[in-house]
């Protein structure tokens, strides 16, 4: 009974988003071509994880795309462009930091929810440089996808429960979470310099070093650099990305080497496959498939099942397993989508056995 309570509330919730009107959009021009536009989102969602033992219900924010708001100030200036981009999430209890031992408070905003504080300058002829709190150069070059299915189903496994530990054969916890033995080693956001080459035939280099600027007591220094593409042929979408990134933690350094390459075929079947190693600290694979098509006036529907394996992160002979299915509805008059993820998780150690970890989130995505 208690469960039908708290999955009739999840329901109510998910309705509750999908009514919300959509917003006009916030944005104010001026006479030289410039504006200024405020933006964001709300990303509510119902997490229910079974780690073999027990199970436990929570409202959390969605960490795959979290609630946030943000300003844009974009002008033309000197033959090129400048921008000025304020963005930050709004500090709700994280679908990947909820455990078994912890449940962090509703809203708790602190420095480390700042995403970006970015200025930029951007040129056709020679390129774009960044300066402030923003994506390093290998942002997002590890869950590169082009299927609708981001908030269920993308190479970011420990974002739907990643705060989970496995349990033992008898029971007890282990101490391992799913998100350390899942990483994807992307890049992630610095206070930093980066450096985006214009695009030849669809490919682009990005380099960039920074540092941790929000974390208090961290002085790690890191260094990235990038290659892209993404181009189409006779409407079949192809976007890929390789990236190494270098984390300097008081003079030991920790290599990763990683990318993923994504295709989208008229017919809206998508694939996306992605990979990645840790100097002397483990590898993964990552495969994804999917199909969209607009059954409903109301927007595109998307499926997704994907697949991620794991090898000695954190231990040698250690090895991760994660399957995933999604599904995401699009209600495009109301700037909202509806998804259902499901997701297990599997884990062995050499002399070790674990019990199998499943998770299920159910949300909505408005947009404003």
């Amino acid at each position: 009974m208690t469960r039908q309570i708290k999955t009739a509330t999840a329901v109510a919730l998910v309705a509750a988003m999908a009514a919300v009107p959509a917003a006009a959009e916030l944005k104010w021009d001026n006479a030289s071509g410039g504006y200024v536009k405020i933006y964001g989102q709300f990303s509510p969602a119902w997490q229910s994880v079974d780690d073999g033992v027990q199970s436990k219900d929570s409202f959390v924010d969605n960490a795959h795309s979290n609630s946030r708001v943000g300003l844009w100030v974009v002008q033309p200036m000197y033959q090129g462009t400048f921008k000025f981009n304020f963005e930050t999430a709004f500090g709700l209890r994280s679908s990947g930091g909820v455990s078994q031992t912890n449940t962090p408070k509703g809203a708790d905003w602190d420095r480390t929810d700042l995403r970006k504080i970015d200025f930029s300058y951007a040129s056709e002829s020679w390129g774009t440089i960044y300066v402030g709190q923003g994506s390093m150069a290998s942002d997002g070059v590890a869950d590169i996808s082009l299927n609708n299915n981001s908030m269920t189903t993308y190479n970011s496994v420990g974002d739907l429960a990643g705060g989970f530990q496995f349990r033992t054969a008898g029971g007890a916890l282990s101490g391992v979470t799913i998100g350390s033995v899942m990483p994807n080693l992307d890049g992630g956001r610095q206070g930093r310099v980066r450096y985006d080459t214009p695009s030849f035939n669809g490919f682009s280099v990005s380099l960039a070093a920074g540092t941790d600027v929000l974390t208090p007591g961290n002085s790690d220094k890191y260094y990235d650099i990038a290659l892209k593409y993404a181009g189409e042929f006779d409407g079949t979408k192809v976007k890929g990305g390789i990236g190494f990134s270098r984390r300097d933690s008081g003079g030991v350094d920790r290599d990763d080497t990683f990318g993923s390459v994504a295709v989208k075929f008229k017919s809206g079947l998508n694939f996306a496959l992605a990979a990645g190693s840790r100097e002397n600290s483990g590898d993964y694979t990552y495969v994804l498939a999917g199909y969209e098509a607009q059954f409903l006036s109301a927007g595109m529907t998307s499926f997704a099942v994907d697949y991620y394996n794991g090898n000695d992160f954190g231990l040698a002979g250690r090895e991760s397993k994660s399957i995933g299915l999604g599904i995401n509805q699009n209600f495009d008059s109301i700037n909202t989508q509806v998804y259902l993820g499901y997701r297990t998780h599997e884990l062995s150690d050499p002399g070790t056995a674990y019990q199998d970890v499943d998770a299920f989130l159910f949300g909505a995505r408005w947009k404003f």
